[in-house]
């Protein structure tokens, strides 16, 4: 049972090493996947500790990136307490002050572990749908003719401005990436291109990778620019440069009920493996 002499209180700058101590050493933990690393975000508005006689003891950080989307980035709690209770503490504060800023802001979740699945559930979040997880052999892409007038080049830093207006054009407001987002994302990426033609840039991808593997993280198409091979065509200059730097497998992540996505990564050669990983978000307006 948590103590009742314990507080919530915004995270500081002066809590990184106690944080980082209670995520990768004593915790059960929620972290989104994300650009920017969990320790990265203290100091952002909705990041809350729960402090145990200066002893910080869980963890909550939703802060809004894009603007009314507030991803749960981070929940952490010591495993001699209760996951319920210590959700709850830090919870009652985070979502009192996001209804008093905007009780339309979205919060939402993509779960990896079944015990967060359960606290968010009993707490009013909603399951909204998977997000779906497919895989490719690289050795097995079959190269295509490139659509006429489209041209690939890799993407360069003067290309984010006009790729975060794509950005959100192509995933709307509650999936956007803000251009801090896509700047983090590019230098971090292990190969990014642009795809464009006589009117401008119409597609991007970003994508991760190792000597094992690499993951498509992002592909996005113009809205009026698809249906006409764009993403087909990021996709195959990325399996194009993984054949040459001999990476067998490429994975990507979608939603499940994104048909055109789906549409297009089993045209290319991908398949399902299995994994997915539910959606949850709090109902709008419920704050």
């Amino acid at each position: 049972m948590i103590n009742l002499n314990v507080k919530v209180r915004p995270a500081v700058s002066e809590d990184h090493h106690q944080i980082a101590s209670l995520i990768f050493y004593e915790a059960n933990t929620h972290r989104h996947l994300d650009w920017r690393s969990v320790l990265e975000w203290i100091g952002s508005h909705n990041y809350w500790v729960l402090e145990d006689n200066g002893r910080i003891v869980a963890a909550l950080a939703c802060p809004e990136d894009p603007p009314h989307s507030a991803w749960i980035r981070l929940f952490s709690y010591h495993q001699h307490l209760s996951g319920m209770e210590s959700w709850s503490a830090l919870w009652e504060v985070a979502r009192e002050e996001i209804m008093n800023a905007n009780p339309q802001t979205q919060v939402a979740a993509i779960v990896v572990k079944q015990w967060f699945q359960n606290i968010l559930l009993s707490s009013g979040f909603e399951l909204t749908k998977d997000i779906v997880l497919l895989q490719m052999n690289v050795e097995n892409a079959r190269p295509r003719a490139m659509p006429q007038g489209i041209r690939i080049r890799p993407m360069i830093d003067a290309d984010l401005e006009a790729v975060t207006k794509l950005d959100l054009a192509a995933f709307g407001k509650f999936w956007h990436n803000t251009i801090e987002s896509l700047r983090r994302a590019h230098a971090q990426a292990f190969h990014a291109t642009i795809a464009e033609n006589d009117s401008g840039l119409i597609g991007y991808q970003i994508s991760t990778g190792n000597p094992f593997g690499a993951h498509l993280a992002r592909l996005g198409v113009q809205p009026e620019a698809q249906g006409v091979g764009v993403g087909g065509a990021l996709v195959d200059d990325l399996l194009n440069f993984l054949i040459v730097k001999r990476i067998g497998k490429l994975s990507v992540n979608t939603q499940s009920d994104n048909a055109a996505s789906l549409a297009l990564y089993r045209k290319i050669g991908f398949v399902r493996t299995g994994e997915y990983f539910p959606l949850l978000v709090y109902p709008t307006g419920a704050l």
